[in-house]
């Protein structure tokens, strides 16, 4: 069993996986292709995702039974011990340093920033 779900992806994309799966919700596709085609066709699916996510489950000869690949997802699957685990960001950390707490953020126009922070400059 295979199941791709595709998150923002164009149209395209998901008429091309309509041919080898059945789509049974928006974005879900399922189907037990070849593994040789479900190869072909997670490549197809990086290459013309876009900005869109994409995620991949099928069965396979493992402790869990499945497995699963990501496509530019914030979350990634991490081996632990031989069993595939999810790793979700670290919320606390930023990748960019948080500015001052009463200072607006640099762009802002003139109106924007006395609206939101007050002031009579």
């Amino acid at each position: 069993m295979t199941v791709i779900v595709l998150t923002n992806c164009p149209a395209g994309l998901r008429g091309f996986l309509t041919r080898w799966l059945l789509e049974i919700s928006a974005g879900v596709f399922v189907g037990n292709p070849s593994a040789r085609i479900r190869n072909v066709l997670w490549e197809e699916v990086q290459q013309y995702a876009g900005q869109g996510r994409a995620l991949l489950a099928h069965t396979t000869n493992s402790e869990q039974g499945f497995t699963f690949r990501t496509h530019d997802h914030a979350w990634h699957p991490t081996d632990h011990e031989g069993v595939t685990l999810i790793r979700r960001p670290d919320p606390t950390t930023r990748a960019t340093a948080p500015a001052a707490e009463n200072e607006p953020p640099s762009g802002w126009s003139r109106a924007a920033k006395r609206r939101r922070f007050g002031g009579g400059r």
